[in-house]
């Protein structure tokens, strides 16, 4: 693993979905080494890791509606 490799895997960029509304409960998500990672920026410290397909597949489910109670 290159140097940049290896500090972007300790201090990931975090980017905030574009639909939140900035009063501190925003989904951030960042990739790297193959893996997408996801938090809530009230609790940064808590992360779900997952790879591209699964978060692609959990998304369009969503979107479908299958987890709409």
């Amino acid at each position: 693993m290159n140097t940049s490799a290896m500090t972007a895997h300790r201090h990931p960029h975090w980017r905030k979905s574009s639909h939140s509304v900035g009063e501190g409960q925003c989904v951030e998500v960042t990739a790297a080494g193959g893996r997408v990672r996801l938090r809530e920026s009230d609790d940064p410290g808590t992360v779900l890791s997952t790879v591209p397909a699964v978060l692609a597949a959990f998304v369009r489910s969503a979107k479908a509606g299958a987890f709409d109670a």
